[in-house]
């Protein structure tokens, strides 16, 4: 019968792997405090405040499920969800779109080719609080260019902003003006397309289009699905045009979720009430960002070996 042999002693952490561990969680600390004491404690706090009634003033009062219940009743919450799912599934698909000609258009052999990157990113760098300025002007009913230039082809000015129908439509508009950083991204991705797949196609006889199906677009789905997760999480948060521009009118046509939060929490101190729409939020766009991960596997294809 063969002797049975112990499993080998597990090797203990030598000085110098110890010393690096200890050095790589020093330096590390910084983010770690800041995200326990700005993020994670104030997430896990909000879990409690939702069972809670409390205005900042006075000491809370325990409610039970009564803020789960009113928010359920809420006709607000079920508007400012629909508008921002409004808001994200026009707005997402035409910038995935924009962006991506804007990338295929400049990575061809065009003068004055990074003075064009640079103008379509640029906008990226400006701060959200001065494009909301800038873009209310844009669209006055008097004095805004926008109706201006619609004058020029004999098209009679809108009052963007102040018209329910035409508010949303109008912030999906100003959403174009910030495609720079996914027009980078793309970017990027097709500049690392091998030349060889593309001769390849070209002698197999496939022309431009062709080409731009059976090769660009296979190899670009990784790229347009980072995109399109970043985009759709950030299109459900939008805030700060919505608050500056229009305060979330027109009878409540650009009272988006992120914005109907804020003013329970911070304009009507409703901090429980305000916890449970912000969870209920959260978990709306986990599970639209699960349900994308889930679906790639059907239309994403990543390079093997």
């Amino acid at each position: 019968m063969a002797a049975i042999t112990a499993p080998p002693a597990r090797q203990k952490m030598s000085r110098r792997q110890r010393k690096e561990w200890i050095e790589g969680y020093l330096f590390a600390s910084p983010f770690l405090i800041g995200f326990m004491i700005f993020i994670g404690f104030p997430m896990l706090y909000s879990i409690v405040l939702i069972f809670y009634d409390w205005d900042l003033l006075r000491p809370a009062s325990f409610v039970g499920l009564e803020n789960i219940t009113k928010m359920f009743a809420d006709p607000k919450v079920n508007k400012s969800l629909i508008n921002s799912a409004y808001y994200t599934f026009i707005a997402v698909p035409f910038q995935m779109v924009i962006s991506f000609t804007l990338a295929m258009a400049l990575t061809q052999k065009l003068r004055l080719r990074d003075v064009y990157r640079a103008g379509f990113y640029m906008p990226i760098i400006v701060p959200l609080v001065a494009s909301a300025v800038v873009w209310q002007r844009v669209f006055h009913p008097e004095f805004g260019i926008l109706n201006e230039a619609l004058g020029w082809i004999g098209i009679e000015g809108r009052k963007w902003l102040f018209d329910p129908s035409l508010a949303k439509p109008a912030f999906i508009f100003m959403s174009f003006w910030m495609i720079g950083r996914q027009m980078v991204i793309f970017i990027a991705g097709l500049g690392n397309i091998p030349e060889s797949l593309m001769e390849a196609a070209s002698l197999d006889g496939a022309g431009s289009w062709r080409r731009l199906w059976t090769v660009v677009i296979p190899l670009m789905t990784p790229l347009i699905f980072y995109n399109m997760v970043i985009a759709i999480v950030a299109s459900f948060q939008t805030f700060v045009p919505a608050m500056i521009m229009t305060e979330g009118g027109p009878q409540d046509a650009t009272l988006f979720a992120v914005l109907n939060i804020y003013r329970n929490g911070f304009q009507y101190f409703r901090m429980g009430y305000a916890s449970a729409l912000a969870w209920e939020f959260f978990l709306i766009v986990v599970g639209f960002t699960v349900a994308q991960f889930y679906i790639s596997n059907r239309w994403v294809y990543y390079e093997e070996g």
